[in-house]
């Protein structure tokens, strides 16, 4: 064998080496079991779909995210909806909708330009529809600390504390 080829053979043998121990240190360390996706929702059937009509239709996902990745070149930062119905009752979100002025029941930091517009002007019907449809967007019990953490951060531009 010539000293070239016992240097390449070294070399695969090293490496191989460094693979199995990788492999062997890998194994005996703790896996963590992925607990899934944290957000689901709550709606039957019709509510899921008049809800998701009413978000399409008056262009909540322009400043919104839903069951979605948020674009990181977004600039609005507004909260994510993805479990806001464990934070607020199906009541809290009807007369949000239903207020002239919604940053008098929860005020913004926003310009005025990207802050919360009054949904007065809809049907009872359609604000209960968003209501019930808002309430009805649940998070697991696992994922809820992250969640209020999350909103907190968005609306105050402030850290969280516990």
């Amino acid at each position: 064998m010539r000293k070239g080829e016992k240097w390449v053979l070294g070399l695969i043998g090293a490496v191989a080496l460094v693979a199995l121990a990788k492999g062997l240190w890998q194994s005996g360390m703790k896996k963590e079991t992925d607990p899934g996706i944290p957000f689901y929702s709550t709606a039957s059937p019709d509510l899921a779909r008049a809800g998701w009509d009413l978000y399409r239709r008056l262009e909540c996902k322009s400043c919104h995210t839903l069951w979605t990745v948020r674009n990181m070149f977004e600039s609005v930062p507004a909260p994510a909806l993805d479990g806001i119905g464990s934070l607020r009752e199906e009541a809290w979100f009807y007369n949000y909708f239903s207020a002239p002025d919604p940053q008098a029941i929860l005020p913004s930091r926003l310009k005025p330009q990207y802050r919360m517009p009054s949904y007065a002007h809809l049907s009872e019907r359609e604000r209960r529809t968003l209501a019930a449809y808002m309430a009805s967007l649940k998070v697991q019990d696992w994922y809820l600390e992250q969640t209020r953490q999350a909103e907190y951060e968005k609306l105050t531009g402030k850290p969280y504390r516990q």
